[in-house]
């Protein structure tokens, strides 16, 4: 009888998982950018009503930051998706990922309101006169913490390039004084109007129904047609170690997401992997502003689980 106990016992600690506050459920905790937090948000609801024994905990920041959580910081994490794939490339495989998968892409736009200064007068062939009046503010994010950040400092460079304005990318690098972890940081300040433009993806302008000055394709990061041009781009950030530092060089975005090695959940996580590269999954990141890239393309495709797998390519 005594062995019976025991072996009951054994048997709800290892079914348990982690369990929120009510010791109802077990939990999927989720990093990702912040310019994914509309559309893992619609995903969550949709998982959770799949798995109704799962809470999804969804935790939005810089891409890198949420890298760091992981490889600097010892956080557990059980899916991480990044708005660059680079950023799990260079910061968490191979030690703590074992494949990539690149989903969705992105470009760059201006985000501003109806009553930004000058906004009567922001067109595509002025703009960057506009973002340098004395009275104008603008706003970015923290390229050491995401994407968006030096992304925009990328649109800057490729900017005075392709209008052949010298010294442009200098004087908008000078007048940026609202620098944010990550770019959805920003959107409250824009709207309370302490700031008039932000630098800042298109799908996250659209979701919150910002105006949206659109880029042309040669400066937006949004065409792999642009490449050899957007490589003339480079911005330094911070390293995988302290103090190291590597630059990120000007190419066509891409978003991608992984499991850690680490995930307490991964059963889970795979699920909710398979959901974002499902049909589904692909209707709702498009709703919200972002194309996707079937099928998907996987560094590590040998470490995939074939309900992965089959929505996946192996990079060549």
């Amino acid at each position: 009888m005594r062995r019976f106990v025991i072996l009951f016992l054994v048997l709800i600690c290892f079914g348990c998982g982690k369990r929120d506050g009510d010791g109802a459920k077990s939990e999927l905790v989720i990093f990702h950018a912040g310019s994914l937090s509309v559309p893992f948000a619609k995903l969550a609801d949709i998982y959770e009503a799949m798995y109704p024994d799962v809470k999804v905990l969804a935790e939005a920041a810089g891409s890198r930051h949420c890298a760091r959580k992981v490889s600097e910081l010892g956080r557990e994490c059980d899916v991480l998706a990044s708005a660059d794939y680079k950023v799990i490339e260079n910061l968490l495989m191979d030690e703590y990922a074992d494949f990539n998968i690149c989903f969705a892409t992105n470009e760059m736009a201006i985000a501003f309101s109806k009553q930004s200064r000058m906004a009567d007068k922001f067109r595509a062939d002025n703009w960057w006169e506009i973002l340098l009046e004395d009275n104008v503010a603008v706003g970015r994010s923290d390229p050491d913490s995401d994407p968006c950040g030096y992304r925009a400092l990328m649109v800057f460079q490729l900017a005075q390039k392709h209008y052949g304005v010298a010294g442009l990318a200098q004087k908008l690098v000078a007048k940026d004084r609202f620098i944010r972890p990550k770019e959805t940081d920003l959107l409250a300040l824009l709207e309370s109007g302490e700031i008039d433009y932000v630098m800042i993806y298109r799908s996250v302008a659209l979701q919150h129904g910002l105006e949206i000055l659109e880029l042309p394709a040669e400066i937006n990061l949004s065409s792999e047609k642009f490449a050899g041009f957007y490589s003339q781009a480079k911005v330094p950030v911070s390293g995988k170690k302290p103090g190291e530092t590597i630059t990120r060089t000007g190419e066509a975005m891409v978003y991608s997401v992984t499991i850690p090695k680490t995930a307490r959940n991964r059963q889970a996580a795979e699920a909710w992997v398979e959901l974002l590269l499902s049909d589904e999954g692909r209707a709702v990141m498009e709703a919200c502003g972002q194309k996707t890239i079937v099928p998907a393309i996987a560094d590590g495709y040998e470490f995939l689980g074939d309900d992965i797998k089959k929505y996946c390519t192996e990079r060549k």
